[in-house]
């Protein structure tokens, strides 16, 4: 009797483990392989909807310390982050802009290790043109039709790759935006039709209405949606909400429980009330940043110099929310 309880027993904490390792990896390139935008939402290749909750590092010229294996490891296994968001930033200062003197080669050696590593940890990643500064993704539209170019022929076999072509547009309409995207989209369509592209919105891409009421004609597209929620209230989530009634699929690709600046305060609340409305709606989100700068935003705390073997102590505020965050969903 002792030895069929036993067994009994063993059976149970078997399948206890087993469901647990499934929840783990749900959602996981492992799991849901080629993604794909079916209507509203996010699906993996079996049509289910998928959500991708991760983070972001900062310029990856800048944060290459964090691009090596044991730390995307820990991204995916202590933050329990199933994507991670390459930022190359287009303009900058010094080797800081792939498009103003920037170590082009350099840029690309980041990515390909982000790529790789990524993968290794079962995540999703998200090459991202980080138009900021220079307001109008027209301005480096050269530069990055190579860039695209070059990615989406490299990538194009990678099921865990893609493509966000303009961070956060901004002092320019909604046309602007569409005209350099209908460049950019064919290229990285040409080397990899299957991918999800990511597109910007105006006003440091909040003016997801604008763009609600004027899609673009291609399959498989995300449009992006960014926030700060002590700077970005519910004003902006009625935007939000706007372009789900109008059906456009959405992904927050950068947000941060801070300022907009990245500073503080925090706001958690209202930090709360946009995960809320994005878990209801299926939206995926990628919190700003992995690094440990000087910026409450930052989920590092700024005393820690680690670039491997994180853990919760080394967290920041951000950070623990972050873990918290994806613990819960």
């Amino acid at each position: 009797m002792k030895k069929m309880i036993s067994i009994f027993l063993l059976i149970v904490l078997l399948s206890a483990c087993v469901q647990k390792a499934s929840s783990d990896g749900k959602d996981r390139p492992s799991s849901s392989g080629q993604l794909q935008v079916t209507g509203t939402q996010l699906c993996g290749e079996d049509g289910e909807a998928v959500i991708l909750r991760g983070i972001s590092l900062n310029s990856i010229a800048l944060s290459e310390r964090y691009i090596n294996e044991e730390c995307f490891r820990d991204i995916s296994g202590v933050l329990g982050a199933n994507v991670v968001r390459l930022p190359v930033y287009t303009w900058g200062v010094g080797n800081a802009g792939y498009c103003t003197g920037g170590d082009r080669q350099r840029f690309l050696d980041n990515i390909d290790k982000g790529v790789t590593y990524a993968e290794k940890s079962d995540m999703y990643v998200i090459i991202d043109w980080h138009v900021l500064s220079e307001g109008d993704p027209n301005t480096y539209i050269e530069d990055a039709k190579t860039f695209f170019e070059t990615v989406s022929a490299r990538y194009s076999s990678k099921k865990h790759v893609l493509y966000e072509i303009c961070n956060e547009p901004n002092k320019v309409e909604w046309q602007d935006i569409r005209d350099y995207a209908e460049v950019i989209i064919p290229i990285i369509r040409k080397n990899d039709p299957d991918s999800v592209i990511i597109v910007g919105t105006p006003d440091w891409s909040k003016d997801v209405d604008k763009a609600a009421d004027d899609p673009l004609p291609y399959e498989d597209l995300l449009y992006t949606l960014h926030f700060y929620s002590a700077s970005h209230k519910e004003e902006y989530r009625n935007k939000a909400k706007y372009a789900i009634r109008k059906g456009l699929p959405l992904f927050v690709s950068e947000f941060g429980i801070t300022a907009s600046s990245g500073s503080l305060p925090y706001d958690v609340e209202e930090a709360d009330s946009w995960t809320e409305l994005l878990e209801e709606n299926n939206i995926s989100y990628v919190m700003w940043q992995f690094s440990k700068v000087a910026e409450a935003s930052a989920v590092i705390r700024y005393d820690c110099t680690k670039i491997k073997d994180i853990t919760e102590d080394d967290l920041s505020q951000a950070g623990i929310w972050l873990l918290e965050t994806i613990k819960e969903k």
